[in-house]
């Protein structure tokens, strides 16, 4: 490539000059490419373990003029073909121009400014997206990986680092490339090289460790090895850039989601030196994704900045240390002490922002005010102006909302659902569009609960009064730390939470604590649309919906009639529409009616994206994978807090079993509605953690009992029976029966557990529990659950494929491998068509995925065991179009295997019969067989028409009969029944088709031990066959001629016109195999004709019909065919049967060992592997550069 000129003072220290002009040198880097002795060792040595081997590609031009002792670098390149083609381009555009220059410092000037300027033409060229930021240095490093490793331009390299990677017990100094989809290690010590290469999609763990052998090092295992990584200079700058990328690749596995690199991050001030955009791109991907967590933002929400400050806080009369983040629609604040106080201001409600007086006391003030008359004073502030000014841009891009939260969402006596402020009666348009649909629903305005106490006369017991005073504690709680969206959350704020929410407030402070609230606040309208567009649509999540709905909890009496059944089908319906990925997954209902009870539908709806999408990730895909991933954590947990506890549980297998049905329904499939209520309240407010520690405080409270158990189903019943008699003591609803305590009571109850102890018991035992450590054991999990999960799904594929396949386990396992491979390679490095459309994980396994026809190619041409040479491609994309039964350009794995199988394991017959279907519509398609259709389209023609006559002559007597729907009934159920083709249902062949399966045939040839009998062989079969089809086009015509006397011809005629049309035939043959380029001319002119007959038949067909050629030589008909090929059209009436195809070829014992030789598929799998995971590009060996070593 053209580099910025640069500087070189000593031209041949360690470069080896290979041309030369006066003005340019072509050099090539020592110990690159053969011989180079000890001194290329040396430098090959050195650019490996020095900086150098990651920058310097192995050839470079210089610029020289004759008086400078300086040259100028003006092109690298990492392999010998573009090098030259850069000085092609120089010779012929710019030698002879600068050669009548006087001065030397103008011919530098002038070479200069024109490589600079290809340069810059070159990235005015490129796509805005695809436009370099990358340093010189970092361009040079992912060239060098590409020659080293055979990568495509496609596979951006993120990072390299100089490390030691451990090959037994010795350690090899060289350079770890890390690119998107790929691990790549590379070292050259004195003449021994080593090349590793680790798809991300294959790591099933990744670990930073140290020991005595390895001392703080990483290792990276996939399924069948380890590898050990150590001596870096920063270890965990490179693990943590390792976990992403491991990430993203378990990101591709579970829903296929390609890497796209992010187009809209801020400009550096500076370009860094070493640094490429993908590694700040994935850097700043992990601030945002902690910056989201932290505050429960949305997923599209980005992080700008943050800075050092302090936050005044009016309820403690003090300044708190922290930190202020901005990003396009919020400024947050965060204490550095933990839960001492955080803060949330949307963007949409900030209606002043102004620089306050400085002072000792208080520097660099910021002072923001929202609509809601709350002021937040920001102070020591660095860059106070330019934080101002950033504020003031994204408040310009902000646009004004019309129903934020400009008052309270609700007085503690009016409705605690009601989330649109009766100030919003003259708002947008859109809000009322979205929500015309539902504005008559009592569900549109209030919960549900609300709906069935609103009739319960009031309540002055203990337990109201005990509410009474929850509600209070809480309003005073809103009068000191605010209310709504910008209340200061503290250490306060969790205790309130912990001691309950009360019934009124529960849904608003749901909505406030899970974020919901500000995603609904910027979509409005937004639930209405959907309901309206998923209105009367039918899918598989309708119909698991609609099956769920009346097991939704069956024991509330919101859900006992239509009202609550309605708004919650509206609620999933509306989900399912929105997220077509997830659809629709058990326990959603559950979950979701729970929401409806304190929620209106519209707020339901957002707290169900809340936790689908933020809080519980992946729990509600098809695989529950988020699910899983936190068993594998919970377990994790349990031996780290529990061990004595967890070796036995191991061994009951209980964990696993119980942990499941806790973490999807939070609790509320497994204790009573009014406890498990306090635990989602807890949820809302601190995310999974809470979940954790009180399964832990289960585990805990039940050791003894559990540690006696002697099978699972004993240990199962203890934490049933325990977990149902948990009560909330404190509820003010009627008590509602609890269908699983039914069931498993026993004969003497176990004594009751008040929820509010098991909550303060687990926040004391397991309170040291933090959501950052949760979210690395996740991690971690989570590649193991995904690889199981694939393999899995490769067992259940071979189990099914056992049966349909004559292929051995191992044999189906390898070959799943290479499909899935090529499929996810598609993924990364592009295709004809997406990859996201060709995996569906809704479908079977066997079809999950699919490839393209190219894909096909390339496994087709590494595995099949018929190898056509150039005619392969044409081969391959006939069997691609035989497989593809649905016409999606798309083959999966079965179909893929049906055809493997049938060319590796099927009989004589059934090869044959696959061969000449390749050669058939839909396999020959009309561009390589116009005369094909329309022979096709004459034989449907004159089939039927004795049939026409003979249905026009019973027409009356059908009229007649009335059929019943039972007739018709069994006539659809026979069209159902799958038909076992036989030979006879084959279609006939015409020439052309013919001529395509002779082709083949004498391509298929070409490398086999007995080569020369096999071409006499198929020679005898083609001219047998070709009588066969003239015999059978006389019966065709005299059958004819008797039916329809006018069509028919003389008889003299057409006793002369067979022979005529034979020689057509027979030449299209010749012509074919002529065309297919071979060297067999043998079976045409062997010397001992004479002696065998059946070599000479083919030949003497033509012979004696044709007068011109009697005495012609042999070599000579070949010719003339031709030649009358070209003035003759093709033969339709001429046609064979599959079974004369069959039989003429069991005539040829050649033939027949060919088809009936068993052949082994393990020796192309392993080439096919050896190939490398990869598909490689040309790499520094090029053809280019071998013809020049040749030449």
């Amino acid at each position: 490539m053209w580099i910025q000129p640069e500087e070189v003072l000593l031209a041949g220290a360690l470069w080896v000059s290979e041309r030369a002009n006066p003005f340019f040198i072509l050099q090539r880097r020592r110990g690159h490419g053969r011989g180079g002795g000890l001194s290329g060792l040396l430098v090959g040595t050195l650019d490996v373990v020095l900086d150098s081997s990651a920058r310097v590609a192995p050839y470079r031009i210089l610029l020289q003029t004759a008086d400078s002792q300086i040259y100028w670098n003006i092109a690298c390149g990492s392999s010998r073909k573009e090098i030259t083609e850069h000085w092609d381009w120089l010779e012929s555009n710019l030698l002879q121009t600068i050669s009548i220059f006087d001065n030397d410092e103008d011919v530098t000037t002038f070479v200069k400014g024109k490589i600079c300027g290809i340069i810059a033409e070159e990235n005015r060229l490129k796509p805005s997206n695809e436009q370099e930021e990358d340093s010189g240095k970092f361009r040079e490093a992912e060239l060098k990986m590409r020659r080293l490793f055979g990568m495509p331009d496609e596979e951006k390299l993120v990072n390299y680092y100089s490390c030691s990677y451990w090959k037994g017990r010795v350690p090899r100094q060289g350079w770890l490339y890390l690119s998107v989809n790929h691990l790549c290690f590379y070292s050259f010590l004195l003449g021994k090289e080593v090349t590793l290469v680790v798809q991300w999609t294959e790591v099933t763990q990744l670990e930073k460790n140290a020991t005595l052998l390895f001392p703080e090092s990483i290792r990276v295992s996939t399924r069948h090895t380890e590898h050990f990584f150590s001596m870096f200079l920063n270890i965990n700058d490179t693990f943590k850039l390792m976990e992403q990328l491991a990430n993203i690749a378990m990101r591709q596995l579970l829903d296929n989601e390609a890497f796209a690199a992010d187009r809209s991050l801020p400009k550096p001030c500076k370009t860094l030196k070493n640094v490429s955009v993908l590694k700040r791109d994935l850097d700043a991907r992990a601030k945002n994704e902690r910056y989201r967590a932290m505050f429960r933002l949305t997923q599209d929400e980005r992080l700008d900045g943050h800075t050092d400050c302090t936050l005044w806080t009016p309820f403690a009369k003090m300044h708190v240390v922290g930190q202020l983040f901005i990003s396009n629609n919020y400024i947050c604040f965060n204490s550095k002490e933990e839960d001492l106080c955080q803060l949330i201001i949307p963007l949409r409600e900030v209606s002043i922002v102004e620089k306050a007086d400085s002072s000792s006391v208080l520097p660099c003030p910021v002072s923001i005010s929202t609509k809601n008359k709350m002021t937040f004073l920001f102070a020591n502030l660095k860059d106070r102006d330019f934080l101002v000014q950033r504020i003031s841009d994204f408040l310009q891009r902000t646009p004004d909302s019309s129903w934020g939260d400009t008052s309270p969402l609700s007085l503690i006596g009016q409705s605690a659902s009601s989330s649109v402020p009766s100030s919003s009666s003259a708002g947008s348009e859109s809000v009322h569009k979205g929500r015309q649909y539902h504005s008559g629903l009592p569900t549109a305005s209030q919960g549900l609960l609300q709906l069935y106490h609103q009739d319960a006369l009031e309540d002055l017991g203990p337990k109201a009064m005990k509410e009474k005073m929850k509600e209070e504690a809480w309003n005073i709680h809103f009068s000191e730390f605010g209310r709504g969206v910008c209340m200061y959350r503290t250490s306060r704020t969790r205790e309130l939470v912990l001691n309950g929410i009360p019934e009124r407030l529960r849904g608003e402070l749901w909505l406030l604590f899970s974020g919901a609230q500000n995603e609904m606040a910027s979509h409005p309208g937004y639930y209405g649309d959907l309901v309206e567009q998923a209105m009367g649509l039918c899918s598989l999540a309708t119909e698991e919906i609609e099956r769920d709905l009346h097991r939704s909890m069956p024991e509330h009496r919101a859900f006992q009639n239509e009202m609550g059944i309605a708004a919650l089908r509206r609620v999933l319906t509306a989900y399912a529409h929105r997220n077509p990925g997830i659809g629709y997954c058990q326990a959603m209902n559950i979950v979701t009616s729970v929401l409806l009870l304190y929620c209106t539908e519209e707020e339901a709806f957002w707290l169900l994206v809340a936790l689908c999408e933020r809080m519980l990730p992946d729990y509600y895909n098809t695989r529950v994978v988020g699910a899983l991933v936190d068993q594998g954590v919970f377990e994790e947990l349990t031996r780290a807090f529990l061990p004595l506890l967890y070796e036995h549980m191991q061994e009951l297998g209980v964990i696993s079993t119980i942990s499941l049905s806790w973490f999807l329904t939070l609790f509320l499939s497994v204790m009573p509605f009014d406890s498990a209520v306090l635990l989602v309240d807890c949820f809302f407010y601190e995310g999974i953690k809470v979940t954790f520690q009180v399964a832990l405080a289960v585990l805990h409270d039940n050791m003894d009992a559990l540690l006696a158990c002697s099978d699972e189903g004993e240990a199962m019943t203890i934490l049933g029976r325990y977990l149902d008699n948990v009560v909330n003591k404190q509820t003010v609803a009627p008590p509602i029966p609890h269908l699983h305590a039914l069931l498993t009571s026993g004969d003497e109850p176990p004594p009751e557990i008040d929820v509010f102890d098991l909550i303060k018991s687990s926040y004391e035992k397991f309170g040291s529990l933090r959501s950052d450590v949760i979210e690395q054991m996740r991690f971690k999990q989570r590649l193991k659950v995904i690889q199981s999960l694939e393999d899995t799904a490769k067992r259940s594929v071979v189990r099914a494929m056992m049966t349909e396949s004559a292929f051995s386990i191992e044999e189906l396992e390898e070959l799943y491998c290479l499909f899935k491979s090529k499929h996810m390679t598609s993924c990364y490095w592009g295709s004809t068509s997406s990859a996201a459309e060709r995996h569906d994980p809704s479908l079977p396994y066997l079809e999950q995925y699919r490839i393209d026809p190219v894909q096909f190619a390339q496994l087709f041409s590494a595995l099949a065991p018929w190898t056509c040479g150039g005619h392969t491609s044409t081969l391959s994309a006939r069997l691609f179009r035989l497989l593809d039964q649905n016409q999606d350009v798309l083959v999966n794995f079965k179909e893929f295997i049906t055809g493997l199988s049938g060319m590796y394991h099927g009989d004589m017959t059934e090869k044959l019969k696959l061969l000449y279907k390749l050669h058939l519509p839909p396999a020959l398609c009309p561009e390589e067989a116009e005369s094909a259709l329309e022979a096709a389209h004459f034989f449907t023609e004159d089939e039927p028409r004795g049939e026409d006559e003979k249905d026009g002559g019973g027409d009356n007597e059908e009229k007649k009969e009335v059929k019943d729907y039972k007739y018709y009934l069994r006539m659809w159920a026979k069209e159902k029944e799958p038909k076992r083709e036989t030979i006879k249902d084959l279609p006939r062949m015409n020439q052309e088709q013919f001529i395509e399966l002779c082709k083949t045939l004498y391509n298929m040839f070409s490398e086999e031990p007995l080569e020369q009998q096999l071409y006499h062989s198929i020679a005898t079969v083609a001219s047998l066959l070709l009588r066969i089809g003239e015999v059978g086009k006389k019966f065709n015509n005299g059958g004819k001629k008797t039916d329809i006397a006018a069509q028919a011809p003389p008889i003299n005629p057409q006793g002369e016109e067979g022979p005529g049309e034979g020689l057509s035939g027979e030449s299209q043959v010749c012509q074919a195999l002529a065309d297919a380029q071979l060297e067999p001319a043998a079976p045409q002119t062997p010397d001992d004709e004479t002696k065998d007959d059946t070599s000479v038949s083919s030949y003497s067909v033509v012979s004696s019909g044709s007068l011109q050629c009697e005495d012609i030589a042999d070599d000579t008909v070949l010719i003339g065919g031709g030649e009358q090929r070209r003035g003759s059209v093709l033969d339709v009436d001429w046609s064979i049967t599959f079974e004369q195809v069959l039989a003429s070829m069991l005539t040829e014992p050649p033939l027949v060992d060919y088809f009936e030789k068993k052949r082994d598929i393990q020796a192309k799998m392993a080439a096919c592997k050896a190939q490398r995971a990869v598909e490689r590009q040309t790499s520094s060996t090029s053809d280019h550069e071998l013809t020049q070593h040749s030449t």
